[in-house]
């Protein structure tokens, strides 16, 4: 653990440390996101953020790449060096949307061509668990077809989540770091090849998030923009690929059969997936495109509620640790007991998420009867 918790750290502070200049940057050459119609952000924000998060995750790498616990990671370098070719073509392509607008069908385009890369340096699915169904070995084409198809779908889901400050950086870094720790324990009992670059890309990820965290949590003095949503995306399904998709081993089914070990990323990021999910049949149903955005995802719906601005963000942080723990405690364990200790705080959740604005209103409302009462030459009650 000890390499991963080096590399982890230094693409924290990498990232950390890239945020001031990119910001005074992004004054100078005027890539600030307006607020408008569809935001809810007050002033003009910087949005270069996701060049600090490249730089984190490159920094990572680099020194990952020196450590000698980590030597047997680039035995086949090449895996590094398309993971970080497919990044930094979706951070680009994501860079050309932040500073003018790219149509849909563009960064569909570019998002295709970083699945692509992942593909052709053998970052894919090859191997297919289908819960209750059995087990499957991909042939080329579809094994290509279906990677892509993951990668484009991920880098939309944390793309579409990108709508609250800190929103985006938290859940991803949350689900990175689940990740990982779901990959260190298939390389602690040998079900993982040391090569497999899954853990590495997702602890970079996650200190590349860690690192951004404090500067894009609400009030949020930078934004990601859509160069780093895409990206962190991209690295998800990179990390999410290596190792639910090359591992033939039935470890990860021991503790419930049937998780099949690509169910288990699909858990972790529920609360973005779900939100893409809901959000591509609201816009079908209303005959609208996809890519239209719109003020309806889960995040905007629970400020409806009456949930703030930071309270709406910790919220789907929660939802998104409790999935993460339902997934990690029978990994660890072997058992499914921490279901019911997580059951009880998934319920206790749902109950804050949909009464704690009722009782907010409640509250107000008590006392200015209580006032009305007062003024009446009634006691006021106690």
């Amino acid at each position: 653990m000890r390499p991963y918790l080096i590399v982890l750290a230094v693409s924290v502070l990498t990232t950390a440390a890239a945020v001031p200049p990119l910001r005074v940057l992004s004054r100078r050459v005027g890539a600030m996101a307006a607020p408008g119609d569809r935001t809810v952000h007050a002033r003009p924000t910087p949005v270069l953020g996701g060049s600090a998060l490249l730089l984190g995750v490159l920094a990572g790498l680099v020194v990952a790449s020196l450590l000698p616990e980590l030597r047997p990671t680039f035995s086949a370098p090449i895996n590094v060096l398309g993971v970080a070719a497919a990044a930094v073509v979706m951070w680009l392509v994501g860079l050309i949307d932040d500073l003018r607008d790219v149509s849909a069908p563009a960064k569909l385009a570019g998002t295709v061509l970083a699945g692509s890369i992942l593909t052709l340096v053998g970052v894919t699915i090859i191997y297919f668990r289908v819960p209750f169904l059995g087990f499957t070995v991909l042939p080329p084409d579809l094994s290509a077809l279906i990677s892509v198809l993951w990668v484009v779908g991920m880098a939309n889901a944390v793309n579409l989540i990108d709508g609250l400050d800190g929103l985006a950086a938290g859940i991803v870094a949350i689900a990175s770091g689940a990740f990982f720790l779901y990959g260190w324990r298939l390389l602690e009992v040998g079900v993982l090849d040391a090569s497999n670059v899954g853990p590495l890309i997702a602890v970079v990820t996650a200190g590349a998030c860690l690192g951004f965290l404090p500067f894009n949590f609400n009030p949020a003095s930078i934004f990601m923009g859509d160069s780093g949503a895409l990206m962190l995306g991209v690295l998800l399904a990179a990390s999410t690929m290596a190792v639910g998709g090359q591992s033939d081993d039935p470890f990860s089914g021991q503790a419930w059969f049937f998780f099949a070990p690509l169910v288990i990323p699909l858990l972790i990021l529920g609360v973005p997936l779900l939100d893409t999910l809901l959000a591509i049949v609201r816009r079908a149903s209303r005959r609208t495109g996809v890519a239209t955005a719109d003020k309806q995802h889960l995040h905007h719906r629970l400020m409806e509620m009456g949930h703030g601005h930071r309270r709406t963000v910790v919220i789907l942080w929660a939802w998104t640790a409790l999935l993460s723990g339902f997934v990690l405690i029978p990994v660890y364990t072997s058992r499914g007991n921490g279901i019911v200790p997580l059951g009880l705080a998934a319920l206790a959740l749902l109950l804050f998420t949909l009464l704690a604005p009722r009782l907010r209103r409640s509250r107000p409302a008590a006392a200015t009867a209580a006032d009305e009462s007062s003024d009446d030459g009634e006691p006021a009650a106690v």
